[in-house]
């Protein structure tokens, strides 16, 4: 089972953005998205590596409380991917380490939003 702040596999490419997960519970979450829509994961991870701040109509920043936080001390905003009609990933953006930091995974909507 993956850890956090281990890499989501497989590797970044070159020029690219290395994906890790920034809590356990992503990390778990992460799996059962993966398990309910393979292709959808594979696409979201893709956007997410190339380019996290992309904006359409599934990736865009959060907003209100939401659209920052705290990883490692140091406070990034918050982005969301809709990886399906319900199913969300959530994640901050470190751009000096050139990281983008998966917060939240799941296959159903986010109870942080309801």
């Amino acid at each position: 089972m993956a850890k956090r702040r281990e890499r989501v596999a497989p590797p970044p490419a070159k020029d690219g953005w290395d994906l890790r997960y920034g809590t356990s519970d992503a990390a778990k979450g992460w799996d059962k998205v993966c398990a309910a829509a393979p292709a959808n994961a594979r696409t979201a991870w893709t956007k997410l590596t190339t380019d996290p701040r992309e904006r359409t109509d599934r990736q865009h920043p959060l907003k209100g409380s939401l659209g920052s936080r705290t990883v490692s001390g140091q406070q990034m905003e918050q982005w969301q991917y809709e990886v399906t009609g319900g199913g969300r990933v959530w994640y901050c953006i470190d751009d000096a380490a050139r990281t983008v930091w998966l917060m939240e995974a799941t296959p159903g909507h986010p109870k942080a939003t309801e």
